[in-house]
């Protein structure tokens, strides 16, 4: 992966999950120092770095490193990267080597399932020292556990493509533009097993997200290309999201075991193609050809999979202070009336990967499980969350989901730079609180989302209200200032949530719970350096364990270059407020 506009600086890199061990291969074109690391996404002050090169007279340098300001580096008291090798020819500088998931050592930033901001810098000598133009910061998830290398491409594999033909884009900021098209026709079951973007090159990006929604097979759709959440709902049916992509995003290909299952009865025939453009240059005469091309295969997988919609309901009731540092939503599940919807017994669902989704305010987000009544596990979450770096993701094991299990959605933004409510919408002002697990066998349900009692929530803020509308519009009236915000974050986590169950096609139930609290998952512990020792003044984590694993050569040996499978939504309108509306979603 190159982390520069030039591609001068290229990363490689693999892991050991249970010894929690990352090796790096950082390659980069010159013959002075390089440095690879981590920093945060607000300073780069307190950022580590391992620095090395090679002088002149060939002698090697390694080091592992800290930011003590935005551009002063000192040497860590303790050498938690271990270097594998170092070398330098007549173009490239390459430095390998190994550091642990968390060191002992304060000044070493964590290696985790968040997104990870890493920092590559470099000179034209070898005298490290930070310099702007030669430093650069990626958001990055590291700890993606499928690598397409390490999958099989079936021999017999059919390639289908789900577009829009010549459509002329609007000279509008932002359009979406929906159609209805068939999924392949076979005469028998497959599997579709990988997808990926088909796009046309413009002078600048305006394809912002490619999407495909499965149709259920009683759905009577429209014909032609139009507005999804425009005048005619009819192009806003279809809610099943089944694979999708956006700006930065490439192929994905699904575990080996696992497809997209096409050509029984059961399966959908007809899908909906949803394409957003931002055209914010309102640029005219553009033509576009855009679309999703599907890879599919008569050599079955053991499990058909599917998509489930999680997180708090978009709108109409959704809706975030202005000013704040921190402020959580949160989306309750349930999945008692699952079997009720399905109309036969659901068997257990086996979760093995997740896309997470808020929009510029998201800081955070998070999935827990609960059963009986008591907190599971936290399936997946990131603490780092880039709206910029929206993939689908795996998780590091399967996890079962049983029927009448509970999963709550937390979502955490950040408004300080804003000085008016934000609420729910597909606007990337507006915001969403949303998590779509993958996960097999596949049942009818495709979404199950909760939203706070806001009438109560108003009542507990002073205002008197009778219906939601009205306690939406009373949130207009409140004076956003620190306590106000915390007591409607308190008021909305204790409100009871209603939960809005669909199907594929287009059946809605609803329920009702309580958010339970959510116990933070624990730090592991650190691994002890071999090399040097934490400062006296530094506050040493607790937890120590052994000294770290050193990879073998086998396993150390197949860096990769992850791919970015990314999904998100962007910009809509007022319209689609009412569409939603008008058709229960």
């Amino acid at each position: 992966m190159f982390l520069d506009p030039s591609n001068a600086v290229f990363l490689r890199w693999d892991f050991d999950f249970e010894a929690e061990i990352i090796t790096f291969e950082l390659q980069v074109r010159t013959a002075g120092w390089v440095g690879l690391g981590v920093t945060d996404r607000y300073s780069r002050a307190g950022s580590d770095l391992v620095v090395g090169g090679v002088s002149p007279d060939g002698n090697v340098y390694f080091s592992d490193q800290h930011l003590v300001d935005e551009n002063t580096l000192e040497e860590d008291g303790s050498q938690d990267a271990e270097l594998q090798g170092l070398t330098e020819d007549a173009v490239y500088t390459t430095m390998r080597f190994s550091r642990p998931f968390r060191s002992c050592d304060p000044h070493d930033q964590d290696i985790t399932s968040d997104t990870v901001r890493v920092l590559a810098a470099y000179g034209l000598d070898d005298t490290p020292k930070m310099d702007r133009e030669r430093t650069f910061v990626k958001s990055i998830f590291l700890l993606q556990i499928v690598h397409p290398d390490d999958l099989d491409a079936p021999e017999d594999t059919i390639i289908h493509d789900l577009e829009i033909t010549d459509f002329l884009i609007p000279e509008d900021d932002t359009t979406y533009a929906c159609t209805f098209l068939p999924l392949p026709i076979v005469s028998k079951k497959h599997h579709i097993y990988k997808f990926e973007p088909k796009l046309v090159q413009h002078k600048e990006t305006i394809v912002h997200h490619i999407l495909v929604y499965a149709c259920g097979n009683a759905s009577a759709l429209p014909t032609g290309i139009s507005d999804c959440y425009g005048a005619d709902p009819a192009f806003s049916l279809c809610t099943q999201v089944i694979v999708g992509w956006a700006v930065g995003g490439t192929s994905y290909q699904f575990p080996d075991d696992v497809g997209i299952s096409i050509g029984t009865p059961l399966d959908p025939q007809w899908i909906r193609l949803e394409i957003h453009y931002s055209n914010f240059h309102n640029l005219p005469g553009l033509y576009d050809s855009s679309g999703i091309r599907v890879y599919y295969t008569a050599h079955l997988r053991k499990f058909d999979m599917g998509v489930l919609q999680l997180g708090v309901f978009t709108f109409p009731i959704h809706f975030i202070p202005p000013g704040a540092e921190s402020f959580m939503s949160y989306g309750l599940c349930k999945t008692e009336k699952f079997e009720e919807m399905n109309g036969a017994p659901v068997p257990d669902i086996q979760v093995f990967g997740y896309l997470l989704h808020t929009h510029l305010a998201g800081r955070a987000i998070q999935a827990v499980q609960y059963r009986n009544g008591t907190q599971l596990r936290v399936i997946c979450k990131d603490d780092a969350y880039d709206f910029n770096l929206q993939e689908t993701r795996d998780l590091p094991y399967r996890v079962v989901i049983k029927p009448g299990d509970e999963l709550l959605v937390e979502c955490r933004y950040q408004t300080l730079d804003r000085d008016s409510l934000t609420f729910g919408g597909p606007s990337t002002i507006n915001e969403m609180c949303l998590i779509f697990f993958f996960y097999y066998p596949r049942n009818n349900v495709s979404s199950c989302q909760g939203y706070p009692d806001i009438i109560y929530v108003a009542h507990e803020l002073g205002e008197e209200v009778s219906d939601s509308m009205e306690g939406m519009m009373a949130m207009s009236n409140v004076e956003w200032t620190p306590e106000s915000i915390k007591k409607v974050e308190k008021a909305c986590k204790e409100a009871q949530q209603t939960v809005i169950i669909k199907t594929i096609d287009e059946l809605v139930e609803n329920t009702t719970g309580w958010i339970q609290d959510i116990n933070p998952t624990p730090r592991g512990p650190c691994l002890e350096s071999s090399g040097g020792k934490v400062e006296p003044q530094d506050k040493t984590p607790a937890g120590f364990r052994a000294a770290p694993i050193v990879l073998s050569r086998a396993s150390s040996a197949t860096l990769r270059c992850l791919p970015l499978a990314a999904l998100l939504f962007g910009q809509g309108a007022l319209s689609w407020l009412l569409a939603t509306l008008q058709s229960g979603i």
